[in-house]
């Protein structure tokens, strides 16, 4: 996540044609909330929520659900809450692998546009990405595993909560500009507020990336080291 506190704003004008947008769920469900995504691995949550007279109720996490889904635990060793402003854009963001960082995102109020980006040299999957929104109304969350890049955009006043696989380590967390052309992400906002960081931050092309291999041979020792305990 980003530390950086200068805020600058820009215009952005797409051009070129997009490397690949994938934006729906396939819809296949896991257990319970989880469904699956054209992205493997990064999975969508989708709660059922309860209302009554006096408001709802909903399963925000469950770990059981989790486990059987991704084959092991989340390591929870850190919780972020982050406010931003209508237009403001975060990302894209990732750790070195290992440790990496799993994310699974939440909008507690307003309304993003979530983005998870493939960014494992040598995955099939490598340089796409999906984009949802998360509300406070549909109570989605997107669950990130290591090796992906993650961003969003607040398509009004927000509030998002992240709960992370490891701790914030500045030495071990990059930035990939949101707006390059390898990429092609279509943002639904052109208007947007950056941090300096995140506007000045390299290519996909120009950053050392997590290697896919290298990724899932840890997230095996993971799932392993759980399945024994």
């Amino acid at each position: 996540m980003d530390q950086a506190g200068v805020v600058m704003r820009a215009t952005h004008v797409r051009t070129g044609r997009p490397r690949w947008a994938i934006i729906a769920a396939t819809g296949a469900t896991l257990r319970h909330m989880l469904q699956e995504t054209s992205l493997s691995g990064v999975l969508l949550s989708v709660p059922e929520i309860h209302p009554d007279d006096r408001g709802t109720f909903h399963e925000w996490f469950k770990a059981e659900d989790f486990e059987e889904a991704v084959g092991f635990p989340l390591d929870l060793q850190q919780a972020n809450v982050s406010t931003s402003k209508s237009g403001v854009l975060r990302g894209l963001h990732y750790a070195d692998v290992p440790p990496g960082q799993a994310k699974f995102v939440t909008c507690m109020s307003g309304r993003i546009w979530d983005v998870a980006v493939d960014i494992r040299k040598g995955s099939a999957s490598f340089g796409k990405y999906i984009g949802v929104e998360l509300t406070e109304d549909n109570r989605h969350s997107l669950y990130l595993p290591v090796g992906f890049a993650h961003g969003f955009v607040a398509l009004e006043d927000s509030t998002v909560a992240y709960l992370c696989s490891e701790g914030y380590n500045p030495s071990h967390e990059h930035g990939i500009n949101a707006f390059d052309e390898d990429l092609g992400i279509e943002w639904p906002a052109t208007d947007v507020i950056l941090s300096e960081k995140d506007r000045t931050a390299p290519g996909l092309k120009e950053v050392q990336l997590p290697n896919y291999n290298e990724c899932k041979a840890f997230e095996d020792v993971v799932r392993a080291t759980w399945a024994d305990a």
